[in-house]
C-alpha cells in the first residue's frame, strides 16, 4: 500500500508506507458506513413524505425533498472523484462526511419546505462524495482478488439501504418524528471519521487545486441536472415547453463540455479514459444497464400490479425477489469468482440474466385473465433475475474498470463510471415515462417499456469488454490527458 506524493516537477509519485491491517479494516468499515448513509438517505424519506408535508404545510412540494438530494448526489459525483485524485481520498471522504453531517443537521432543523429542499441538496453534495470516494479508495487499497472477496459487503450495503430505507423512515416518522431521520446521521459521521482517520489513502500535492477544471464542473452539473430533472419530475418531462428546452440545453452543455475537456490542463473527466478499451466499454455498458435496470424500477411495481392484481402490501412482499436475487448472485460471485476469475464472462452472464428477467416481467401485464398464479410465478422469477443481473453486472464492470483505470486518473475513472450509472437511471426513468404516456393501453404500455429495456440490455452486449486490460497500461501515463494519441500508441494489444 502507498500514499501518493508529488515530486518537484509536479508529477504524482508514490511513496510506500506501512499501513497496519487494523487501520485498513477500520477504513473499510468507514467506507461501508459512508456508503450506507448516503444510499439510505436516497429513499429513507419516502415513507415520511406525508408527515413532512403536513408539518411544513406544503404537501405539493414534497417531491423536491427526494429530487434535490438525487440531483446533487449525481452532479457532485465526478467533482468529488477528481478532487480525490488531486487531494487524496482521505481528505475528500472527511470533507464529504462533514458536509453530509452538517446537511443532515440543517435538514432536521428546517422550518419550512423550501429550507428542507435546499438543505437536502447540501446533504446530497456530501452523499455523492461518500459513495464515489469509497469506491475509489477501495480500488486503491485492495487488489482484484481481495475486492472480489469483499463484494458481498458492498452489495449487502446496497441491499440493506434499499430494503431498510422506507420501513425505517416510516417507523421514525410515526415514532419520534421525521426529523430523527436526519438526526441519526451526525453521530454515524463521527464514527466513520474516527474509523477512516488512518487507513484511507492520501495524497500530498502542492497547488493541486490551481488546475481544477471549474468550467468542466459547471458544465457537467448542467448536463446531470437537466437529465435528473427530467427523470424525477413528471411535469417537466411531459411539458411541451420545458422538456425540449432542457434537452437542447443538455445537448449544448455536452458539446461545450467535450470542447472544454480537450483544452483543460487537468480535465474533470480526461478524454484519454475513453481510449482505454476495457474502461471505455465498462463505462458504456454501465450507462446502458443503468438506463434499463435502474430506469425501470418505477415501472416494475406497476407491471406486477397490472398482471397479478396484488395490493400495495403484497407488491412490497413480491419486490423482495429483486433484493434476494441480488444477494444470492453476489454471494455466489464472491465464492466462485476467485476460482473462475474471468470477469468479462461474469459481466456477460449478468447481461443475459437481465434480458431474461425483463422479458419475463414484460409478459406479466398482458397475460390472459384468470392466470394469477402463473403471473405471480413469472413476476418472482423475472424480478429475481433482474436483481441478480443488476448485482452481477455492477460488480463485474466495476472490477473491470478498477483494473483498467490509469492510476493518475483512478478517481476520475470511478467517478465517470458511477456518473454513467446514475445518469442512465434518470434518463431511463424519463424516457420510459414518456413512452408510457404515448401508448393508450396502460398494460400494453408497461409491456413495451420493459421489453424496450430488455432490448437496451441486449444492445449493450456487443460493447461489453471481451478481455481484461493488459497490465502494462494500468499505470499512469504522463501526458495522456492532453495527448490521447500518445496513449493509443502505447496500447499494443487492446482489450476487446
Amino acid at each position: 500500500m502507498c500514499d501518493v506524493h508529488t515530486s518537484r516537477r509536479g508529477l504524482a509519485t508514490t511513496k510506500p508506507i506501512v499501513r497496519s491491517r487494523r487501520a485498513t479494516e477500520l477504513a473499510f468499515l468507514a467506507a461501508l458506513l459512508g456508503m450506507l448513509m448516503a444510499q439510505l438517505d436516497t429513499n429513507i424519506v419516502v415513507a415520511a413524505l406525508p408527515s413532512i408535508g403536513r408539518e411544513l404545510g406544503d404537501p405539493s412540494a414534497v417531491a423536491g425533498v427526494t429530487a434535490s438530494y438525487l440531483l446533487t448526489v449525481t452532479v457532485s459525483t465526478p467533482v468529488h472523484a477528481k478532487l480525490g485524485d488531486l487531494l487524496g481520498r482521505r481528505f475528500v471522504f472527511v470533507l464529504s462526511l462533514a458536509v453530509f453531517g452538517l446537511g443532515s443537521l440543517a435538514c432536521a432543523s428546517a422550518p419550512s419546505m423550501a429550507v428542507l429542499i435546499a438543505t437536502r441538496a447540501l446533504q446530497g453534495i456530501g452523499g455523492g462524495g461518500l459513495v464515489v470516494t469509497a469506491i475509489s479508495a477501495l480500488g486503491e487499497m485492495f487488489d482484484r482478488d481481495e475486492l472480489i472477496r469483499r463484494q458481498i459487503w458492498l452489495t449487502g450495503v446496497t441491499a440493506v439501504s434499499a430494503l431498510a430505507g422506507p420501513p425505517v423512515g416510516g417507523f421514525l416518522a410515526a415514532g419520534p418524528g421525521w426529523r430523527w431521520i436526519f438526526l441519526v446521521n451526525p453521530p454515524l459521521c463521527v464514527i466513520a471519521l474516527v474509523l477512516a482517520a488512518k487507513g484511507l489513502p492520501r495524497r500530498h500535492q502542492t497547488g493541486a487545486l490551481a488546475a481544477f477544471d471549474t468550467l468542466g464542473a459547471i458544465l457537467i452539473a448542467v448536463v446531470g441536472g437537466g437529465i435528473v430533472a427530467l427523470g424525477s419530475s413528471h411535469a417537466l418531462a411531459t411539458s411541451p415547453l420545458w422538456a425540449p428546452l432542457i434537452v437542447v440545453g443538455v445537448l449544448a452543455a455536452i458539446v461545450a463540455f467535450v470542447h472544454t475537456e480537450r483544452r483543460a490542463r487537468s480535465p474533470l473527466i480526461p478524454l484519454s479514459l475513453f481510449t482505454v478499451p476495457t474502461l471505455a466499454r465498462s463505462i458504456t455498458v454501465t450507462g446502458l444497464t443503468g438506463i434499463a435496470l435502474f430506469g425501470t424500477f418505477t415501472f416494475i411495481p406497476l407491471a406486477i400490479q397490472a398482471g397479478t392484481g396484488a395490493d400495495g402490501g403484497q407488491i412490497g412482499t413480491l419486490l423482495l425477489a429483486l433484493t434476494l436475487g441480488q444477494l444470492a448472485v453476489t454471494t455466489t460471485f464472491a465464492v466462485l469468482a476467485r476460482r473462475h476469475p474471468q470477469l468479462t464472462a461474469w459481466g456477460r452472464l449478468g447481461l443475459f440474466m437481465g434480458i431474461a428477467g425483463l422479458l419475463l416481467i414484460a409478459a406479466v401485464p398482458v397475460l390472459p385473465a384468470h392466470t394469477d398464479p402463473l403471473a405471480t410465478v413469472l413476476a418472482i422469477i423475472g424480478m429475481a433475475l433482474a436483481g441478480a443481473a443488476l448485482g452481477l453486472s455492477m460488480q463485474a464492470y466495476t472490477l473491470l474498470a478498477q483494473g483498467a483505470a490509469p492510476r493518475d486518473s483512478f478517481g476520475a475513472a470511478m467517478g465517470t463510471l458511477t456518473f454513467a450509472r446514475q445518469l442512465g437511471g434518470s434518463l431511463g426513468t424519463a424516457a420510459f415515462g414518456w413512452l408510457l404516456l404515448t401508448i393508450p393501453n396502460r398494460d400494453r404500455a408497461l409491456t413495451v417499456v420493459l421489453a424496450a429495456a430488455a432490448i437496451i440490455v441486449a444492445a449493450a452486449i456487443p460493447y461489453a469488454p471481451r478481455r481484461e486490460q493488459p497490465p502494462e497500461i494500468r499505470t499512469s501515463i504522463p501526458g495522456s490527458d492532453r495527448h490521447p494519441r500518445r496513449l493509443r500508441s502505447l496500447i499494443r494489444r487492446p482489450a476487446r
